[in-house]
């Protein structure tokens, strides 16, 4: 086995995603024969209790309340950028400016403007490695729809559908939080949160639509403020975008659909591909289930494949066990370091930038379509 190297890393927003990778890289000798071998050096955090979490980890040198000290730090390679939208783009900009690799948090700013702003200076910017948080589609039974797909043995395309789907606003009296007023998450409201996790899968497959249908529903106007007075919860709760997506042997409907008010769900991200030779379905409700399409005998049979542990890098893991939402977040983070260190090969990788953009774009569409009750084109 080759000798890994170090990576040094720090952490800017240090709350539930912060923590994740601080779980993930205290597995990462779960991993075989990886290019990297990461060590959680700094966290910056304007909370101190969510700095005091951090003492548990013996590798953190600096724990800060400015994100200037990590990004005049030297010794830090990559960073791990997790903080609310409306901060995106003046803590994306400046670490490029610092020249800084970098893994962001989606949705890559607040807007579309935003995003391209962030994208042109990662292109003028060369040396530095940037990626976009997303870390559903690194399930076996979501890779295995990917790759089933990406062969083209599905034959030509009826019909796709990719959809992310919470339960928790079904609470009326959950407090309000950033995520639920534009102000903090964007007008784009549920497709910032969730957005990059039903469009990567797509968008690398080509799948960039030509026009969407949004369908888009705020449906808890208010929510317990502070002091539990009421307070105005003005952001999209629900968004169901209906696409169309040319192709060579002709366009097809692709649905993405992000809720966070999804009655039956709790954390459910979903693939359904249908083609004339075939189909493919993976949701995380059934984490070790994948389903084929087929046609046999005139017969129409739906096969249940079990898929185990084992995604993009394989693991120390049996493979008979069970995969879950940890064991994503570490594939994804292997997969950003081993892309970082020019080692990926033909594996699946993290959201590009221009991924992210091509997001927005689709967004930015579903807004306009809300707004003239039609189908509006992505531009």
């Amino acid at each position: 086995m080759a000798a890994s190297e170090r990576v040094a890393v720090g952490i800017v927003g240090g709350g539930l995603m912060g923590r994740e990778l601080a779980a993930a890289i205290g597995r990462w000798a779960a991993l075989e024969d990886h290019p990297a071998r990461p060590e959680l050096v700094a966290v910056c955090d304007t909370n101190p209790d969510v700095l005091r979490w951090f003492d548990r980890v013996e590798s953190i040198r600096t724990r800060t309340a400015d994100y200037a000290d990590l990004l005049a730090d030297d010794t830090i390679d990559v960073l791990y950028i997790a903080v609310p939208h409306h901060l995106h783009e003046r803590l994306y900009l400046d670490a490029i400016a610092a020249g800084k690799d970098f893994l962001a948090e989606k949705p890559f700013g607040m807007d579309l403007a935003a995003a391209g702003r962030i994208v042109a200076a990662i292109e003028s910017a060369p040396g530095v490695f940037v990626r976009c948080s997303s870390e559903v589609p690194f399930f076996p039974g979501a890779q295995l729809a990917f790759t089933t797909t990406d062969s083209g043995t599905l034959g030509r395309l009826i019909e796709a559908e990719a959809v992310f789907l919470h339960s928790s606003d079904l609470d009326r009296t959950k407090p309000i939080n950033w995520k639920r007023q534009a102000r903090f998450c964007g007008e784009i409201g549920v497709m910032a949160d969730l957005g990059m996790h039903v469009a990567h899968v797509p968008l690398r497959l080509g799948w960039i639509p030509e026009t969407v249908f949004g369908v888009l529903q705020d449906i808890v106007t208010e929510r317990p403020g502070p002091d539990g007075a009421p307070v105005p919860c003005d952001t999209i709760d629900n968004a169901t975008l209906h696409c169309s997506v040319p192709h060579p042997e002709g366009a097809f409907p692709l649905t993405l659909a992000t809720k966070r008010i999804a009655p039956r769900e709790m954390n459910t991200w979903r693939l359904r591909v249908l083609g004339m030779g075939g189909g493919v379905e993976f949701s995380t409700a059934h984490p070790k289930t994948f389903r084929r399409f087929a046609v046999r005998d005139g017969r129409q049979a739906w096969e249940h494949v079990e898929v185990g542990s084992q995604s993009v890098f394989p693991t120390a893991t049996g493979a008979i066990f069970e995969f879950g939402f940890s064991d994503a977040i570490l594939q994804m983070w292997a997969a950003f370091l081993a892309e970082r260190a020019g080692a990926l090969g033909e594996r699946f990788g993290c959201a590009t930038p221009r991924e992210a953009l091509d997001s927005h774009r689709i967004f930015a569409a579903s807004l306009r379509s809300a707004e003239s009750g039609r189908a509006e084109t992505v531009t």
